[in-house]
């Protein structure tokens, strides 16, 4: 590793974000480091282990596009990969591109202070290394902060806990246990199918039931893989105009109430049978019209009813709280037919919430459930979360938490207003979860990469995004929010599953091209909206 302490730039974070900044900053000559707090790269897909972990957009969109070589390179072979596959993938990525030397594992970035005489960043990590940065990029993830248990008396419980976001690399044997899985998230529901495979016994605690879809995973077509290989740029580039950025999706032009009951149940019956995303593309209005959103809310609340045997069962596992697709879509491989196993059951929390964890299991309202291991699939502080855990302090040695103690200001979800040259990948205000992660960080970090470029030709020492500029991009996505059903579900998406963080809706859900086009107009206008300072 480099003794230097002083670089061009410090990368928070070794994922899909990570890796391709440090490859597009050494493209052009800079210096860099990143720093990186597990033993391994990869991010989301280092840390989330769980059985079942996989991406829920077809492997071949989820992947970089930005070297044609690795793209024609790397087969994948499920079409929905699992965790160690496209762990596989970023590490080749990362010895593909001779990444290693400049990323420091097992390191944790606990603070970065702007220093206004210099215009750099001091950057201090938990080994007591303190260094310095002209740039500091956070590729910290979306969903990297597994939210607290705060269940009373969880550290009284006498088996083992397991956390979804943060399981063992050895895994976990089920063999023989009673277990509770705690939650009915993605992760959840991507994990209950395979406990219960495994375990004597699964009691599932929920407290808010979520919409799934069916992945109909399985191994890559060969005339699919081979239908890409041939025509992969055309499909990027397809996937980059459509809104969510996924050609998966396929959005059919014309609007679910224009279409007779007829028409409707036959185009969901077809996307359910496609499976994935696709759904939401059925009907254009979907996310924007609260009577055709019902139309396949109760589509998918009727396919529950046709695979779960237990008719109450199947009403509690009905979501009936909020408009599909508002909380993140979720895709299953037999989620809903797993409560159809004698060895499953289902708690509704809404009828007997959960007072206390004891030594011995979980107590409800109702009854002690005693169990010998838990799992909690309890969510993550999204977007914010990990940005929270690292003091960072700006001009006049404001604190980022104080700032954003009301909700998270960006302009364009890629910098704030009193923090210069500190830029956000995916960061609240950008479309982020709301389309393609893989493209979505692309976009970012090559308008990060081309913004420092632009700096060091003019030899300018620091760029900040004004007060006037940050509030009218907040008020304009919490504008195009209020035009959709998103804001209709007390999702991640607001913050609204972290006790006491400010609800706001945080993501951008103005389609990927538009946004695209914003930013490139932005940078074409000499960045407009952003203040600029000599050396």
């Amino acid at each position: 590793m480099p003794s230097e302490t002083a670089f061009d730039a410090v990368i928070v974070g070794a994922g899909f974000s990570g890796l391709y900044m440090l490859h597009r900053l050494r493209q052009q000559g800079l210096t860099a480091r990143v720093y990186e707090a597990g033993t391994g790269v990869g991010g989301t897909w280092y840390w989330n282990r769980y059985p079942g972990a996989r991406v829920d957009i077809e492997s071949q969109e989820y992947s970089y596009s930005f070297s044609p070589e690795l793209d024609a390179e790397w087969v994948w072979s499920e079409r929905y990969a699992t965790q160690p596959e496209l762990l596989r993938y970023l590490n080749h990525v990362a010895d593909r591109f001779d990444l290693r030397p400049d990323i420091q594992l097992e390191t944790r970035v606990i603070a970065a202070i702007f220093d206004e005489a210099t215009n750099r960043w001091t950057i201090a990590t938990d080994r007591g290394e303190t260094l310095s940065a002209r740039y500091c990029v956070m590729a910290t993830g979306v969903l990297s902060v597994a939210n607290d248990i705060a269940f009373p008396g969880a550290e009284t419980f006498r088996g083992p806990t397991w956390r979804t976001g943060s399981w063992p690399k050895e895994g976990v044997d089920f063999t023989g246990q009673t277990v509770a899985v705690i939650g009915t998230g993605s992760s959840a529901i991507q994990s209950i199918p395979l406990i219960a495979a495994e375990a004597d016994h699964v009691t599932v605690f929920q407290r808010t039931p979520n919409f799934s879809v069916p992945a109909h995973n399985g191994p890559i077509d060969p005339r699919v893989a081979a239908d890409w290989a041939q025509n992969r740029a055309r499909y990027r580039a397809e996937a980059r105009e459509s809104g969510f950025a996924i050609g998966m999706v396929q959005q059919f032009d014309k609007p679910a109430l224009e279409a007779t009951p007829e028409e409707r149940r036959a185009a969901y019956a077809e996307r359910w049978a496609r499976g994935g995303f696709s759904f939401l593309g059925a009907f254009n209005d979907l996310i924007t019209d609260r009577a055709a959103n019902d139309t396949a809310a109760e589509f998918v609340r009727d396919r529950i009813r046709s695979i779960v045997n237990d008719p109450a069962t199947a009403e509690k596992l009905a979501p009936k709280s909020f408009p599909i697709g508002s909380k993140r879509l979720c895709v299953d491989t037999g989620y809903y037919a797993t409560f159809n196993r004698e060895n499953v059951a289902l708690v509704d929390l809404r009828e007997e919430p959960i007072e206390a964890i004891t030594p011995a299991g979980v107590r409800t309202s109702a009854r002690e459930y005693p169990v010998d291991a838990i799992v909690y699939a309890i969510g993550f502080d999204a977007m914010t979360g990990a940005l929270g855990k690292i003091d960072i302090r700006g001009r006049g040695g404001a604190a980022l938490k104080d700032r954003w103690a009301a909700g998270p200001s960006t302009y364009l979800g890629l910098m704030i207003a009193g923090f210069p040259n500190l830029f956000i990948v995916t960061g609240p205000g950008s479309p982020s979860v709301l389309c393609n992660m893989a493209v979505a960080i692309e976009q970012h970090v090559d308008w990060i990469s081309d913004c420092i470029a632009w700096m060091g030709h003019r030899q300018l020492g620091a760029i900040e995004a004004t007060e006037a500029a940050q509030d009218a991009w907040v008020a304009h996505v919490n504008e195009v929010a209020d035009t959709t059903v998103y804001p209709l579900a007390n999702s991640w998406y607001l913050g609204a599953n972290v006790p006491g963080k400010p609800r706001v809706f945080m993501p951008y859900i103005g389609g990927f091209p538009v946004y695209r086009d914003k930013c490139n107009e932005i940078a074409a206008k000499g960045y407009e909206g952003f203040a600029v300072t000599s050396s």
